[in-house]
């Protein structure tokens, strides 16, 4: 697959308190949603247009993390699955969103509290997110599907010495999921306009010439106490793991992230911070 041919899009607020942790629930007072679970909005991360301006540079890593120029006193691991995807179009409206593999990912982000837009805080360059090699296989999406079987960890290493970063949390913990968050999507894909920290997807699809591929990824769990007061510094490793857990618990998964060694059949991102 041609990663650089997909547009890259992040679903914000998909996992209740995160938004809260990370100082940003402020910025979505105005966005307006159906229910209180429901998603706030969705991001660009990466748009393959040149028209696009910092967007359409390529972020997406599987072993480096890179720094801002100059630096940055405040950035931190977001740990998410994302879903590798086709879409479909009638009369330039996303109609269908297939995903057909699923893996590790994280969101890293700055924060910054006066950033306009929330993609300001995503993407500042090569190799500011992180994507596993390893995607899992999702032949369907529907509830009781493989993915339903997975969990989230996330861990933080420095100096030889490992920090939980991330809640360990089951995939089926989103807010939306399955089939009815691929259809607000969708609508968030055709219908989001800008607003506030918030960009018009639909205008960002016809710049990239509708792409028939996206890497969506769905939402970051919450924060351990340590992950909410303890920032990425360079020389840093960053981990995401997306496990079965019900073939592996939290303590082997911790044993495997102490020693950076991983089972094959688990979607891992480490990303080692330079």
């Amino acid at each position: 697959m041609i990663f650089e041919n997909m547009i890259g899009l992040g679903v914000a607020g998909n996992f209740a308190g995160h938004l809260e942790q990370a100082g940003e629930a402020a910025d979505f007072k105005q966005v307006n949603t159906a229910e209180p679970v429901q998603p706030k909005a969705i991001f660009p991360f990466y748009v393959p247009a040149r028209e696009a301006g910092f967007l359409s540079v390529y972020p997406l890593s599987s072993d480096i993390l890179r720094f801002p120029a100059g630096g940055a006193d405040n950035l931190q691991i977001e740990p998410e699955i994302a879903l590798i995807c086709d879409l479909q179009y009638e009369n330039k409206k996303v109609v269908k969103i297939i995903p057909h593999f699923f893996a590790a990912y994280n969101d890293c982000s700055i924060r910054r509290p006066n950033a306009r837009k929330i993609c300001e805080k995503k993407n500042w360059g090569l190799e500011s997110k992180g994507l596993a090699k390893h995607w899992i296989p999702l032949p369907s999406f529907e509830a009781g599907s493989v993915i339903d079987r997975y969990r989230i960890a996330c861990f933080h290493r420095r100096d030889g010495k490992t920090n939980i970063y991330g809640v360990d949390s089951p995939a089926l913990g989103y807010s939306y999921f399955h089939q009815k968050l691929l259809d607000w999507i969708a609508e968030r894909m055709n219908n989001q306009r800008d607003q506030g920290p918030i960009n018009d997807i639909a205008q960002l699809l016809a710049q990239a010439n509708y792409p028939d591929k996206a890497v969506i990824s769905i939402g970051a769990t919450r924060y351990t106490p340590f992950g909410e007061q303890n920032y990425l510094q360079p020389g840093d490793t960053s981990i995401v793991a997306v496990y079965n857990g019900e073939k592996y618990d939290e303590s082997s998964v911790f044993a495997m992230a102490e020693t950076l060694q991983f089972a094959e059949d688990i979607s891992v991102l480490i990303q080692n911070l330079v």
